[in-house]
């Protein structure tokens, strides 16, 4: 597999652009064989970042910026998703905490016939380094309502680091229900993750989930009490979505 789109959501990324996280990407990417395109999707940054991102994205070549209104990531990264180009997409936090290196990993899982290959910092052989004791708590907490209510089996939805056909992820971003577009006040990651692979699980796509290096990287974006509630509601409602026969 040597044909790989890479999807990049930003929102208020101005540190870490000025931390060099984008060169570091790009990088990496001079150092593989890989057949790339990069698009970075900008989800309504209101700190001036996504015109010093636009800038320094036309200066490259195989990159591709686009303004998003803010919609949260689901929507952020659903924008790239179906402006992909390659038979593979990669989505990737614009942090590097999961850095792009760590590709070199899930790679091998698509020749093995799996469609869809995602990092986990959780199953045996996976490193998290300097995270605090409570965001792996909650981490925890938040794993076993998913594997309680939605899908099994799976030990870490909320990497942000996941490989999927084309094809078939268009498809999946194509038929969520709860994470359509709509505008959000604050910043928001949510629980589409859980959604996405919600959906894929109940298609029988095959999925790998494979252990990666992560880095914890501090962020003012995400309010522990606001952000937990929500993801735990969206939770629900899939749930719920499931049931009343939302997903046929």
């Amino acid at each position: 597999m040597k044909n790989l789109t890479i999807v990049i959501p930003a929102y208020n990324e101005l540190d870490n652009f000025k931390a060099g996280k984008l060169q570091q990407v790009a990088d990496y990417l001079k150092t593989n064989q890989l057949n790339w395109q990069v698009i970075v999707v900008d989800d309504g940054s209101t700190d001036g970042s996504n015109k010093t991102i636009k800038t320094w994205v036309k200066k490259h070549k195989n990159w591709q910026f686009i303004q998003n209104p803010h919609q949260g990531k689901a929507s952020t990264v659903m924008t790239g998703v179906l402006k992909a180009k390659h038979s593979y997409i990669l989505f990737t936090d614009f942090d590097q905490a999961t850095p792009l290196s760590e590709v070199d990993k899930l790679l091998p899982f698509l020749k093995k016939g799996y469609k869809i290959v995602i990092g986990s910092r959780e199953v045996k052989g996976s490193i998290r380094e300097k995270e605090p004791w409570y965001r792996h708590f909650m981490g925890k907490i938040f794993n076993f309502i998913v594997q309680l209510l939605t899908i099994r089996g799976i030990h870490d939805t909320q990497c942000g680091f996941k490989i999927f056909k084309t094809q078939i992820a268009q498809e999946l971003f194509s038929s969520l229900k709860v994470y359509q577009p709509k505008p959000e006040k604050y910043a928001f990651t949510g629980a589409f993750d859980v959604e996405l692979l919600f959906l894929a699980n109940k298609k029988g796509y095959k999925i790998a989930e494979v252990p990666v290096h992560w880095f914890h990287a501090p962020t003012s974006r995400v309010h522990p009490l606001r952000d937990s509630f929500r993801m735990f509601s969206h939770v629900l409602k899939i749930r719920f979505t499931h049931i009343l026969g939302g997903y046929r």
